[in-house]
């Protein structure tokens, strides 16, 4: 075998055109947290403030002005901060959690993590209410008493059940007071330190105490409030992303809605990694509250003219900034008792490709289904089919949550009944005027599904299959049923391959909430507690299960999911905020050419142990990784239009510093093109 010497390989090395674009590697996470909201601000040290903000966590440098974010995915343990206190003596910030996990951190950045109070199994709420540092120890209050943290150590030191809730603790002449908070009870409980604080024996109820002492210490909030109401930590106003599409190069957000709660609204667009937050003081303009965003969606005619469904009507936006509201006064709009305007639904809201806005109007009297022509006409479509719901004195009402439109590639409109009520999936033919729904599902072995109280989803992958996600799990309306009245729904098998012929249906009875499909056409479905699955092109192997546990993924309950295929970027929503995760799947290129088939990163640097990404192909393209002397080093096929390498050869080993060849082909054996890839050992 011929050797490249040092000169020939830095010559050969200097010969490959690098494509200086910034990417994230595959596998790489990534936070996009709220820093909004000021809630607690702490001085520690001479020049520095730790601010808690929108229950996350960023620190502002007094001498540089500088801004330093904190979250799950590049420093801290957990997400959601409830409490946090700088402890001067031991110089490190406690940072509790909604969850009760504990972090400590320095100034150097280094974190610790205290799992042990998180992880303890108790029949008591572990909800922390307050901090009280004295010396080296943190107290936490809490609904059955009192945890004691040594600080220095990085330990529980002790834990004091004192059988009622603790709001506040205070230290003064070596005596320790508690102020009890037991709904209709209050009262303080005192105690000596010297004594063993454990035995609930030692502490008296007293009336006793110095005054003031559970007087929240407010001095640097006070004195640095309006220097932090000027910072811009970055990221969105809200944590709210329970709807989200991208598409048209842009991340479309806002809250989900909730029928229980009165959420703020959160109309928020991520484009060019700053965060458009649309107008939202639109009360002091309509007269109207405003709050539950349900969905969104853009004008494919003109792109700054957006729509967002609420809970009260139907909002129109022009480059984020109100325009008008929509709702009985001025449109066919229905609240659910034909009068409140507080509860006039939009759940659903949809452009076709022409520019016309269909809309679904939920829990109405007599609407459901909404078109707004293009000249600003406004068209009732009667569908009986969907007016079944029964309330508040009404009979045959739209159902209680129509919601999640999307056209397919047949020109249906579909959407769901995201609802107990009757939940079910609906198809409607625009031309004809014709619904066809399902409300009952029966696999192709014949077997119904029991207890189906929630269809939240439906998506068509690149075959024309539909998949519809249900709180009993995930179904599948093949191609060649979409036109049937009475189609029969698969529940795909996954073969156990342990030598029995056994197979299992395909996430049977997971809570499925939310479902995208990349450009390898694999499906990411996302599940309420059971965190983020992704399942292969072919629908038989799970690729990827990631759980807050096992990932950086923020938490388990997934709200929504969106992709940028351009680039593999799978955004995810959850009750906890916003996050992302860069997959090794694209958008497939048409034709593969020089000029857009790369890899990154280029050259591979020492210690690099990551994988190695190669994008720009077609669908299904055939890659071959080979050495200069022709030897095949790895082999595969595209996931859309990428394709990833960890570096090593056939059996297992990293290959040594070199030029290696990228030569591909299309799905159908035609002669691709070849880049090269330098590895530097």
């Amino acid at each position: 075998m011929k050797r490249l010497t040092l000169i020939s390989f830095l010559i050969a090395l200097l010969s490959i055109v690098i494509c200086q674009l910034s990417v994230a590697q595959v596998g790489t996470w990534k936070s996009y947290l709220s820093y909004y909201q000021p809630q607690q601000i702490v001085k520690a040290g001479s020049n520095i403030i730790f601010v808690r903000a929108s229950n996350g966590l960023y620190n502002y440098n007094l001498n540089d002005h500088s801004i330093t974010t904190y979250d799950k995915i590049n420093t801290l343990s957990d997400t959601y901060i409830s409490h946090i206190a700088w402890n001067q003596q031991v110089k490190r910030l406690i940072i509790v959690y909604q969850n009760s996990n504990i972090d400590l951190m320095d100034l150097n950045e280094d974190v610790t993590n205290i799992s042990s109070f998180y992880s303890k199994s108790m029949t008591e709420s572990k909800t922390v209410n307050n901090i009280y540092i004295h010396k080296q120890y943190a107290y936490l209050t809490t609904a059955f008493g009192i945890v004691k943290v040594n600080m220095e150590r990085a330990e529980i030191a002790e834990t004091y059940n004192l059988g009622h809730n603790i709001s506040y603790v205070g230290i003064s002449n070596e005596n320790i007071y508690a102020q009890i908070n037991d709904n209709n009870y209050t009262a303080v409980f005192s105690a000596s330190l010297s004594n063993n604080l454990i035995d609930p024996n030692n502490w008296t109820v007293t009336t006793d105490y110095p005054t003031n002492i559970f007087d929240a210490d407010t001095s640097d909030w006070d004195k640095y409030l309006p220097i932090v109401v000027t910072l811009n930590p970055g990221g969105p106003k809200y944590n709210y992303f329970g709807f989200m599409k991208y598409e048209n190069g842009k991340l479309y957000t806002c809250e989900g809605g909730s029928s229980d709660t009165q959420n703020t609204p959160a109309v928020q667009i991520y484009n060019n990694d700053s965060w458009h937050i649309y107008q939202d003081n639109i009360p002091s303009i309509t007269g109207y509250s405003y709050y539950n965003t349900y969905c969104i969606d853009y004008d494919p005619t003109d792109t700054a003219h957006v729509f967002v469904g609420a809970r009260n009507g139907l909002y129109e936006f022009r480059n984020g900034k109100f325009i008008n509201l929509y709702n009985s006064n001025n449109s066919p709009i229905e609240a659910y008792n034909g009068k409140s305007f507080n509860s006039q639904l939009i759940t659903g809201v949809k452009f076709n490709t022409d520019g016309t806005l269909w809309f679904l109007n939920s829990q109405a009297p007599t609407q459901s289904l909404i078109e707004l022509t293009k000249d600003g006409k406004f068209v009732s479509h009667s569908i009986p089919e969907i007016m079944k719901l029964n309330d508040n004195g009404y009979t045959n009402k739209s159902l209680g949550n129509l919601s999640d439109m999307r056209f397919d590639s047949n020109g249906y409109l579909w959407f769901v009944n995201n609802n107990w009520y009757i939940a079910s999936l609906y198809r409607y033919d625009l031309k004809n005027n014709t619904v066809i729904g399902f409300n009952s599902f029966t696999n192709q072995d014949g077997k119904s599904i029991e207890n189906v109280t929630a269809v939240s989803c439906t998506r068509e992958d690149m075959n024309g299959d539909t998949w519809v996600g249900t709180n009993r799990g995930l179904f599948l309306l093949e191609k060649s049923q979409i036109e049937e009245s009475s189609p029969v729904f698969t529940q795909v098998k996954v073969p156990r391959n342990d030598g029995t012929n056994y197979a299992d249906y395909l996430m049977d009875g997971f809570n499925i909430t939310c479902i995208a499909i990349d450009g390898g056409n694999r499906k990411w479905i996302g599940t309420y507690n059971t965190g983020l699955y992704l399942i292969s092109a072919d629908n038989m192997e799970q690729l990827q299960h990631f759980t807050s546990t096992n990932s950086k993924l923020l938490s388990d309950n997934i709200l929504s999911l969106a992709i940028n295929n351009d680039n593999g970027e799978v955004f995810i929503g959850t009750d906890q905020g916003l996050c992302s995760y860069i997959s090794d799947a694209t958008t497939a290129a048409i034709d593969m050419t020089e000029d857009n088939v790369y890899a990154y990163p280029n050259p591979v640097q020492p210690g690099y142990d990551g994988q190695i990404t190669i994008v720009g192909l077609s669908f299904d393209a055939d890659v071959k990784i080979l050495s200069v002397s022709g030897k095949l080093i790895n082999q595969g096929r595209s996931s859309g239009g990428t394709y990833t390498w960890n570096g090593c050869d056939l059996n297992g080993k990293r290959v040594a510093s070199g030029i290696y060849m990228v030569a591909t082909a299309t799905s159908d054996g035609n002669k691709g093109v070849v880049c090269k890839i330098a590895v530097i050992r």
